[in-house]
């Protein structure tokens, strides 16, 4: 299993998941991605929503570090 900080949990596989609602759900790949966010459409797996959106930024940043709203792509440098 490799933790990553800012995105989700790789896990080999294949892997089964149980929900806080007791749901199971299985994936017979060799690895998969584990959501942590819970931005995922596919939750409990990885869609990769975690790099479009970032966390809010904190109070008192710069105005040109003004996070990206819903439905808005990250901009890039």
């Amino acid at each position: 299993m490799v933790m990553n900080r800012d995105g989700p949990i790789l896990v080999e596989g294949p892997v089964e998941v149980v929900g806080d609602d007791g749901t199971t759900t299985r994936s017979d790949r060799f690895a998969v991605a584990i959501c942590t966010c819970r931005r995922s459409r596919a939750y409990p797996w990885c869609d990769t929503s975690h790099r479009r959106r970032k966390p809010a930024a904190p109070s008192g940043a710069p105005p040109g570090d003004r996070q990206p709203q819903e439905g808005e792509e990250e901009s890039r440098p």
